[in-house]
Parts: C-alpha cells; sequence; structure tokens
C-alpha cells in the first residue's frame, strides 16, 4: 500500500515556499506521493438563497494542483502526484488533457488524475459551466480525456463536446489513470462503472472501509477485476501518531492500495510545523 501526504493548503497562507517545502520533506521522508484538493475561486456563503453545500469560503488558499505539480515535478524525482479531486465539469476538456499530458510527461509517469463533479455552483457560474448536469458531463469528459490521451486523431461527437479530427501531441507515455472521489451513492456507481479507482473522503476507518468493501461489491456485480481498481483514502487527523498508525493499518487490512494522510485541522500553522509532524509520522511507520 502507498502511503501519502494531503498538501495542507488551507493553513499555509498560499504561502509559495511552503509548496517547495513540503513537497521535498514529502519525498525526504519516504512518503509516496502528494495529494491536493482543488479549488479555482473562493465564494462568500453568507445571504445566498441558494446554501453552498462546502466548507471552503474565499479565505481558503487553493493553488492548481497541475501547475502546482508541474513545479514539484522539477525538484523531486520519486513522489507521485494525486489531485484529489480536481472538479472536472468546470474546466474544459481538451485544456485539462493536454496539461495532464505535460505533468505526466515531465514526472516521468507520476500523475494520478483523480476528478469530481464538486459542490460549488457560485464557481461553476464563474467559470462559464452549467452546474447541473456536470455529473453527466463528467462521464463524457472522462471517455474524451482517454481518447485524446490514446488515438493518433479524436473524431468525436457527444452532448457536450465535438472535436474535429484532432490530436493531442504529444500525448502521455502511458495511460494517466483517472479516479473519482466523492460520498454520494452516484460517484460509487459511476466510478464503478468508468474509473481506475476512487478516493474516499474523511470519516472514520470503520465507515470508510465499509464503503471499499461496498465498492467491491458494485465492481464484483459489472465483472470488473477488484485488483485493477485502487482505493485511496483521504485520513483526516484524529490523534497522535498512533492513531494514525491504526489507520493506517486498518487500510492496508481491508485491501486499500493508497493512504492520504491529512495534517490540516491539528493547529500547525506554518509548513515547519507540518513537516515535523510528518517526519514523527514517517518514523512511527517505520518509512525512513
Amino acid at each position: 500500500m502507498q502511503i501519502g501526504v494531503v498538501y495542507p493548503q488551507t493553513e499555509l497562507y498560499g504561502d509559495p515556499a511552503a509548496v517547495r517545502e513540503i513537497g521535498l520533506a514529502v519525498e525526504r521522508l519516504g512518503f509516496d506521493h502528494l495529494l491536493a484538493y482543488d479549488h479555482v475561486l473562493g465564494v462568500v456563503h453568507a445571504d445566498r438563497e441558494r446554501p453552498l453545500a462546502g466548507i471552503y469560503s474565499e479565505v481558503d488558499p487553493f493553488h492548481d494542483p497541475l501547475v502546482m505539480f508541474g513545479y514539484l515535478a522539477g525538484i523531486t524525482e520519486r513522489i507521485g502526484f494525486a489531485s484529489g479531486v480536481m472538479v472536472l465539469p468546470q474546466r474544459p476538456t481538451a485544456l485539462v488533457a493536454r496539461q495532464a499530458a505535460d505533468v505526466d510527461l515531465l514526472s516521468g509517469g507520476r500523475l494520478r488524475l483523480g476528478v469530481g463533479v464538486g459542490w460549488n455552483y457560485v464557481e461553476y457560474e464563474a467559470l462559464g459551466y452549467d452546474f447541473s448536469g456536470r455529473g453527466r458531463r463528467q462521464e463524457e469528459q472522462i471517455d474524451v480525456l482517454r481518447r485524446l490521451f490514446n488515438d493518433p486523431v479524436v473524431d468525436f461527437t457527444g452532448d457536450f463536446h465535438r472535436i474535429d479530427r484532432a490530436s493531442l501531441n504529444p500525448k502521455p507515455a502511458r495511460p494517466i489513470p483517472i479516479w473519482l472521489g466523492g460520498s454520494s451513492e452516484v460517484a460509487f456507481d459511476r466510478a464503478a462503472r468508468i474509473a481506475d479507482g476512487f478516493v474516499f473522503f474523511g470519516g472514520g476507518a470503520e465507515n470508510t472501509v465499509d464503503a471499499w468493501t461496498k465498492m467491491r461489491v458494485r465492481l464484483d456485480g459489472i465483472g470488473r477485476s477488484v485488483g485493477d481498481f485502487g482505493a485511496d483514502w483521504v485520513a483526516l487527523p484524529d490523534g497522535g501518531v498512533e492513531i494514525v498508525r491504526a489507520q493506517v493499518d486498518a487500510w492496508r487490512d481491508a485491501g486499500g492500495s493508497h493512504i492520504s494522510l491529512a495534517t490540516m485541522g491539528l493547529g500547525l500553522n506554518s509548513a515547519d510545523a507540518h513537516i515535523d509532524y510528518l517526519a514523527s509520522v514517517a518514523t512511527a511507520l517505520n518509512l525512513r
């Protein structure tokens, strides 16, 4: 099982130096990957007729995952990069294909493209996309991405895309894995049908293991190999390093392929503080 780290973007004030420090530390400490959350815009929640479902607002900083990974690809050698998850339906598909292919090429095949549908309708509107129908758009986008990654020339007409005999060049050197993330039954069903893996968010070990068990049942039911399907649990901090070790052991025993350890919410107010905590986790997990 691969053990990674969630980039603690909301607690590092958008500090560009922290991107470098955290990225290098994650590699140095023996972790396998760095996972980054995604939002393009933060939005004021107050005084809206339609409440926003998510927790992030206009004060929470985010770096674009693919831009950040492109930078980190040049200063690291080993760690993987995972978007967890990029809000795909509010982005132009061909541009995502170009950016993802370049990150994968420049990193030597280290990208895992995690995508989801998001919750922020204001962000969708600002980016010029319709919030309704985003699930259907995402399904078509994943089809289009794979065609662009693999086919010499793409000629495609769908409900949301028209590509008239065009090519992505250069292409990634391997099929970029496309994972889904979320917490709804619709997301689970969609992932079982079309994704290479799933990112499970939050919740305790027992609930997440149960969700993974149900996902395996879905995969079996449609004839897909569970062994070829990845499972990453974004584990939220719930105590000291012994709790983290118990989370890792529980997820490994459940057959999870990846775990991404979040450090936000522990009162750590600097990159150095996050790195010190990660060092203690790495020691407890015998990563170095």
